[in-house]
């Protein structure tokens, strides 16, 4: 399958998954990679969007850029962090307009690649900078393809370039979502796991976004 998409401020490459499974190649950027890695299908850039600049610029002007997804960290932004938010900008007052950059980077790099896009983040001040969001969701909307996903966690979603917001499909008879992203206990891993992109809504977005599954549904259509 020819084309690439990007996945940008991504740890885990669940976003990435259903394309590369597909035959898609994928890049992944997140400083937490440690290494520069590339199997030969997916590309792991150990760097921030802004480090990635050069070589993204290199994917975009040679490559099939198919589909963009940015997930900026919301640690100083989501509203479920208010109460922090006040000490924070005392130890430094550009704390949430250094969070901003991040997300227009991921924007930016959507807008330019001429491809359909997203960035996601909880309920933040996001609101306020890029306004409202184009979509919001809960991972358990999408337990039809991923049972595990059975949780809460309004995530609300900028978008752009012919982005197609997937339909609910819910699993049947799993019982009602909990809450464990906002039951997570302390510690190290607490900011990945609560970040950690739900595979439902990963697969629900390819398979919504993808070019041979769109051209697909666009020939069964006129037939």
């Amino acid at each position: 399958m020819n084309g690439v998409i990007i996945s940008l401020c991504d740890l885990t490459g669940a976003m990435v998954q259903p394309w590369v499974e597909a035959g898609y190649d994928a890049v992944l950027v997140d400083p937490q990679h440690g290494k520069y890695s590339n199997d030969g299908r997916i590309e792991r850039l150990p760097c921030t969007v802004l480090e990635a600049a050069c070589r993204l610029g290199e994917i975009i002007r040679g490559r099939r850029v198919v589909f963009v997804a940015g997930f900026p960290p919301c640690t100083d932004v989501a509203v479920s962090g208010a109460r922090w938010f006040a000490a924070k900008a005392e130890a430094d007052k550009h704390f949430q307009t250094k969070a901003a950059l991040v997300a227009e980077q991921c924007r930016m790099v959507g807008q330019i690649s001429g491809a359909p896009w997203f960035f996601e983040n909880p309920v933040s001040v996001f609101s306020s900078i890029f306004g409202a969001p184009d979509h919001t969701f809960h991972p358990h909307e999408f337990t039809g393809y991923c049972a595990d996903d059975n949780y809460t966690k309004q995530t609300c979603l900028w978008v752009g370039g012919g982005f197609v917001m997937p339909d609910e499909f819910k699993a049947i008879d799993i019982g009602a979502p909990d809450n464990r992203i906002h039951a997570a206990p302390p510690g190290p891993e607490r900011a990945n796991f609560r970040s950690a992109t739900p595979k439902g809504f990963a697969r629900a977005v390819f398979e919504a976004n993808a070019p041979h599954l769109r051209r697909q549904l666009y020939l069964w259509e006129a037939a």
